[in-house]
C-alpha cells in the first residue's frame, strides 16, 4: 500500500485519539492461577513476533514464534497440463457424473506436492530393529530402563511427552489373563494407531496396520498364558500426531477381551505403557502446502520459589498491550511485565521486587525443533539457532539480560541471575525469508537490528514508545456496554457463567480483545494472521495454521472497516500482490484462463493450485472473495489512491479470470461457475450460489471502481453484460436459498459452512431490498441450525445481525463465548475454540457484535440495527461506516440517545434508525451532532 494511504489512516487516528481516548474502558483478561495449557496462557504480539505468557510461579514459561518460520520453500505449486482435463471434468459435471469428475481431478488436476523421502526403505530398516538393541517384540526383552508415556493419547503422543516427535518408537505392556482365558482367542482393541503398527503378543505378531483403519487383532488363544503377557507395539509414526489414539470418546477404554465378550469385561489398558524411541528421522512426507511453526520457549527458573505465594495474579491490559504476573512470597512483592514491542522488534519482560536483591533465576532457551542449538553469545545474551526438517528456513533468536545489581552468569546455553534488584530480558528472533521467491536473508539481522536499536535506551522510554506505538491503533475506539455485576471475577469464572447470565460488558471486551489480537498479528509491513494468528506451538498445527481462503482468511479481517483498525489491512493487501502473481500462472496452467486464480489455501510461498481433496479443494472464488476487502477499504476510507493504484488493478485482474472462466450452462442457459463446490460441503459440483454471488459482487464491484476512476470503458461493458447473465439467487421447494444451482438441498444438513449464505454477509448481494430473499436465506439459516465450531457460530452472529435479529445474534455471541469444552466457544485465555483454535472466530464475534450496532452495506448508514435486549446501555465511540463517516453514539434503555458524525472525505451520509430516515451533506473534517430522533443539534 502507498505511503501517503498510511500516512492517511495514521493521521486519522490520531486525530479521533482526541475524543476516544479519555474514555476508554479498563479491559482487561485476569486469572488467579497460572496457565496450564497453552490456551490458558495470555498472548502477545508486534505484528511479527508473537508469545504465549504462562506465567507460573517458579517455572515461568513463555513461548514464542516469529511470522515467517514456516517448512518448505519456494516450488512450483502447479500440476503441469491440468488445463486439458478441465472440459472433461466440466462435461462429466455436466452430466450428472460427480464420482467420475472428482476421481479425474484428482488425477489431473490437482496442485502438486511437495518431494516425498524413501518411506519403504525407512519401514524396511525399522522392521530390521535398526537403532535397537535386541528384539523388543520378544516377551523377554528387558525393558527396565525404558520410560513410561501415557496411552492411549488420542491428540498424539507430542500431547503426552513426545511434543514435536515423527519417528518409530516402541512401546509395551503386560495384562493378567484369567484362568477363564485360557485357550480362548482374544480381541485385543486398540481402535486408531498413527501411522503403521506392528502389533505383537508373547513375543508373535497378531497385527499389522498402515493408517487410520481401527486396530481390533485377534489373539489366538494359543498364545495366551496363565498370568501375565506381554503386548509389544512398533509404531510408525510418518507426520503429525502420532502413537496409540485410542477413541475420541474417552469413556471407551482400549482393552483385551474374549471374543463375544463386551469390551468392559476385559482388561483395560488405558494406563502407562512403556516406550523407547528407536528412530526420529522419518523419510520427508509430500505436502500440498507449507505449515507455520513454532520457534522456540524461554524458561525463567526461579529460585526460592518453592513456598506457598498469596496474591497471585496475571493479567493482559488491552489499552496498553501489556501482560503482568504479580504475587507475594515470603514478605516479599514480584511483579513482572511482559509486552512485545514494534518500535524494538523484541519481546520484552521486566522482574522486579520491593525488596533489594530479591531476583535470582535461571533463563534457558529450547526448540521444539530438532536442528537446534543454543549456546553463550556474549557475557549478556545467549543465542538459539536453528533450522526446520525438511524445508530452507532458519532462524536465531537471541536472548539479552539487564541486570540491577547483583550478578549474571552466563554458561552452559544458560543466563543464570542472582540476588538482582531487576532484570530485563530482550528476547529477539529472525529468519532468512525475505519473500516467497528468496530465502537468501541472514536469520541474525533481525536480532541484531533489535539489540542495536536498544541501546542507550531504559525500560522506561521502551515501554513508553510501546505503548504510544500501539494505542496509534488501539486508542481511536472504545465501546461500553455498562456495568455488570461479574465485572470482578476472573476471566475463566466469567466465561463459564456468561451464557447463563446478564454481562453485556463482557462482549464488550470480546470485541476490544479481537482488536487487541488482530493489531497484536497484522501490523503495517509484517505477513497477515494466519489461522491462529501468529500464536502456534505445534510443529504440525492444525490445518497447517495456515491461510484458509474459503471464509477463515477474509473473516480475519473483518473487523478492520467497522472498527477502525483499516491500517491492520496493509499485510493483506500485500500478500494479495503477491498471490496475484502466482495465481496468474495458476489460471493458465490449470483452466487456461487470464487474470489470477487463488484457491481455498495458502501458506507463506503463495501457493495458489487447488490442494487436498478434489472434492473440497478445487474452488475457484478466493481472489474474488480478497477483492472485495480491497473495495471494502476504499468505502470505508475513500481513498481514491488507493483504489487507483493498489485496489482496482487487482480486483480488474481477479474479474479477468472469470470472464474467461464462466461458462454456459447447457441446461439453463446461465453462466456458470464449474468446477467447482460450496465450501466444504456436496463435492466437485457446477455453479455453487457462493461463486455467483462473489463473482456478480465483483463485478458490480469493477464497475463501481472503473466509473469512479473513468477508466477501462470497453471492460467495463463487457462486465456489465456478464453480470446479468450469471445464474441468479434462486428458492427451493423448502423456502431456502439454494445452495446450489439445482434444487437439491437438505433440510437436516447442520453443515458448519453456510456459503450461500456470502450474499447476505459478507457480500451485500442480498438485503432486505429485496424481502423475499433475505427470507429465503434466513431460512436456510434456521435449517442449518444454531450449533457449529467457533468460527461457524462467528459467521452465524453477523448472520442474525443482518437480518436485524438482534437476540438471535445475542445467542449466539453467547454461544461463542463459552466453555471450549462443550464444542465451539472460547479456552480460557478467550481464544476461539474451532476446536482446536483457530483465530478467526474472535475476528468474526468482534465483527459481528459490531454489526449488531451499526451497518452500512445498504445506501443507508443504520444505528442500532439488531440491538439484543441484553444490552440496553451502551457508548461507542470511533466506529466507522462506509462513506467515510466515524461516528461515536449512545443508547440508554434499548433507545438512541445521542449521535455524533465525523466525515472523512465529505458526502452524503443518509442515516436510518428504525424508522426515522434524515441525510447529511457533509463537509470533509467536519462533525454533525444528532440527538435519539436523528436531529441537528
Amino acid at each position: 500500500m502507498s505511503s501517503s494511504t498510511w500516512m492517511y489512516v495514521v493521521v486519522i487516528n490520531c486525530l479521533t485519539i482526541i475524543h476516544a481516548d479519555a474514555q476508554q474502558p479498563g479491559y482487561q483478561l485476569w486469572y488467579t492461577k497460572p496457565a496450564v495449557k497453552w490456551t490458558d496462557a495470555l498472548p502477545i504480539g508486534n505484528g511479527r513476533i508473537g508469545a504465549m505468557i504462562y506465567a507460573g510461579v517458579e517455572k515461568d514459561h513463555i513461548q514464542f514464534n516469529e511470522e515467517t518460520l514456516w517448512t518448505g520453500g519456494p516450488r512450483d505449486y502447479n500440476h503441469k497440463g491440468a488445463a486439458s482435463a478441465l472440459g472433461e471434468i466440466r462435461k462429466l459435471l455436466f452430466e450428472g457424473k460427480q464420482e467420475a469428475a472428482e476421481k479425474l481431478a484428482t488425477e489431473k488436476f490437482m496442485g502438486s506436492q511437495s518431494g516425498a523421502g524413501d518411506r519403504d526403505k525407512w519401514t524396511a530398516e525399522m522392521k530390521a530393529l535398526k537403532g535397537m538393541q535386541g528384539n523388543p517384540a520378544l516377551e523377554s526383552y528387558d525393558d527396565k530402563e525404558w520410560k513410561t508415556i501415557k496411552v492411549p493419547s488420542y491428540e498424539g503422543w507430542e500431547t503426552v511427552g513426545l511434543s514435536g516427535f515423527d519417528g518409530a518408537v516402541w512401546l509395551r505392556t503386560t495384562f493378567d489373563a484369567p484362568e477363564g482365558w485360557i485357550g480362548k482367542d482374544l480381541v485385543l482393541d486398540l481402535n486408531r494407531i498413527r501411522d503403521q503398527d506392528f502389533t505383537y503378543v508373547n513375543g508373535t505378531l497378531v497385527g499389522n496396520t498402515d493408517g487410520t483403519t481401527p486396530r481390533k487383532y485377534t489373539i489366538p488363544g494359543k498364545l495366551i498364558k496363565k498370568g501375565t503377557n506381554t503386548i509389544a507395539i512398533q509404531v510408525l509414526n510418518y507426520f503429525d500426531k502420532g502413537g496409540i489414539a485410542g477413541y475420541k470418546d474417552t469413556s471407551r477404554a482400549i482393552a483385551v477381551y474374549p471374543e463375544g465378550d463386551q469390551p468392559e469385561k476385559g482388561v483395560s489398558l488405558v494406563k502407562e505403557w512403556k516406550y523407547k524411541i528407536q528412530n526420529d528421522e522419518p523419510p520427508v512426507v509430500s505436502q500440498f502446502q507449507a505449515s507455520y511453526q513454532p520457534f522456540g520457549d524461554l524458561y525463567l527458573n526461579f529460585k526460592n520459589h518453592t513456598a506457598s505465594v498469596t496474591n497471585y495474579k496475571r493479567k493482559l491490559d488491552l489499552s496498553t498491550a501489556i501482560a503482568s504476573t504479580s504475587y507475594a512470597l515470603n514478605g516479599v512483592n514480584y511483579l513482572r511485565e511482559y509486552f512485545a514491542s514494534q518500535p524494538n522488534q523484541a519481546v520484552v519482560i521486566r522482574l522486579t521486587a520491593d525488596k533489594k536483591g530479591s531476583i535470582s533465576l535461571d533463563a534457558l532457551l529450547a526448540s521444539p525443533h530438532k536442528y537446534s542449538v543454543v549456546k553463550k553469545l556474549n557475557e549478556t545474551t545467549i543465542l538459539l539457532s536453528l533450522s526446520v526438517r525438511g524445508g530452507v528456513l532458519k532462524g536465531q533468536s537471541q536472548l539479552k539480560a539487564v541486570v540491577t545489581k547483583g550478578k549474571l552468569l552466563v554458561s552452559q546455553g544458560k543466563l543464570s541471575i542472582s540476588n538482582a534488584d531487576e532484570v530485563v530480558l530482550y528476547l529477539t528472533a529472525g529468519t532468512n525469508f525475505i519473500n516467497d521467491k528468496n530465502v537468501a536473508g541472514n536469520p541474525a539481522i533481525a536480532c541484531l537490528n533489535a539489540i542495536t536499536s536498544l541501546q542507550n535506551k531504559t525500560y522506561a522510554q521502551v515501554k513508553a514508545a510501546h505503548v504510544k506505538e500501539y494505542q496509534k491503533y488501539y486508542n481511536p475506539f472504545s465501546i461500553s456496554f455498562g456495568k455488570s455485576e461479574h465485572e470482578n471475577l476472573p476471566t475463566d469464572e466469567r466465561i463459564e457463567k456468561f451464557a447463563g447470565s446478564s454481562d453485556a460488558p463482557f462482549a464488550a471486551l470480546y470485541v476490544q480483545y479481537g482488536r487487541y489480537l488482530l493489531i497484536s498479528s497484522s501490523r503495517p509491513g509484517t505477513q497477515p494472521a494466519n489461522l491462529q494468528g501468529i500464536w502456534n506451538d505445534l510443529l504440525t498445527p492444525p490445518w497447517g495454521s495456515k491461510y484458509t481462503t474459503n471464509i477463515n482468511l477474509e473473516m480475519n479481517y473483518w473487523p478492520t472497516g467497522i472498527l477502525n483498525l483499516g491500517a491492520m489491512n496493509e499485510p493483506l493487501f500485500k500478500k494479495m500482490q503477491g498471490l496475484a502473481k502466482n495465481g496468474a500462472v495458476t489460471a493458465k496452467v490449470h483452466y487456461n484462463a487470464n487474470g489470477w486464480v487463488l484457491h481455498h489455501n495458502t501458506d507463506l510461498w503463495n501457493g495458489t493450485a487447488p490442494i487436498n481433496a478434489s472434492n473440497h479443494g478445487i474452488w475457484v472464488s478466493g481472489a474474488g472473495w480478497l477483492s472485495q476487502h480491497l473495495w471494502e477499504h476504499y468505502q470505508f476510507t475513500q481513498d481514491r489512491i488507493f483504489l487507483k493504484n493498489e485496489a482496482y488493478p487487482l480486483m480488474k485482474q481477479a474479474a479477468v479470470f472469470f470472464v474467461d472462466f464462466l461458462i454456459k450452462d447447457p441446461k439453463t442457459g446461465w453462466l456458470i461457475s464449474t468446477p467447482s463446490n460450496s465450501p466444504e460441503n456436496g463435492g466437485l459440483v457446477a455453479g455453487p450460489t457462493m461463486d455467483h454471488q462473489i463473482i456478480r459482487t465483483l463485478f458490480k464491484n469493477c464497475i463501481a471502481a472503473s466509473e469512479l476512476l473513468g477508466a477501462d470503458a470497453e471492460f467495463r461493458k463487457i462486465l456489465q453484460e456478464k453480470m446479468t447473465l450469471i445464474a441468479p439467487n434462486q428458492i427451493g421447494n423448502y423456502g431456502q436459498l439454494q445452495e446450489w444451482l439445482e434444487d437439491k438441498d437438505d433440510t437436516t444438513n447442520v453443515h458448519r459452512h453456510v456459503s450461500h449464505l456470502w450474499g447476505v454477509h459478507p457480500g451485500n448481494d442480498i438485503t432486505w431490498d429485496t424481502p423475499d430473499m433475505m427470507r429465503a436465506a434466513r431460512q436456510s439459516l434456521i435449517y442449518r441450525g444454531d450449533a457449529g465450531t467457533g468460527w461457524s457460530l462467528a459467521w452465524k452472529i453477523n448472520f442474525w445481525a443482518r437480518f436485524k435479529d438482534g437476540d438471535h445474534a445475542m445467542k449466539m455471541v453467547k454461544m461463542l463465548i463459552s466453555p471450549a469444552e462443550k464444542g465451539g466457544g472460547a479456552y480460557v485465555n478467550l481464544f476461539d475454540a474451532h476446536p482446536p483454535f483457530q483465530i478467526d472466530g474472535n475476528f468474526g464475534g468482534a465483527a459481528g457484535i459490531a454489526e449488531m450496532l451499526l451497518q452500512s452495506h445498504t445506501q443507508f448508514v443504520e444505528l442500532l440495527p439488531a440491538l439484543p435486549a441484553d444490552i440496553t446501555e451502551g457508548e461507542v465511540k470511533g466506529m466507522c461506516a462506509r462513506g467515510g463517516f466515524e461516528l461515536n453514539f449512545k443508547w440508554s434503555k434499548g433507545v438512541l440517545t445521542t449521535l455524533e458524525i465525523s466525515s472523512k472525505t465529505g458526502g452524503v451520509c443518509l442515516l436510518r434508525y428504525g424508522n426515522k430516515i434524515t441525510s447529511i451533506a457533509t463537509q470533509k473534517g467536519e462533525i454533525y451532532k444528532l440527538n435519539g430522533d436523528l436531529e441537528r443539534l
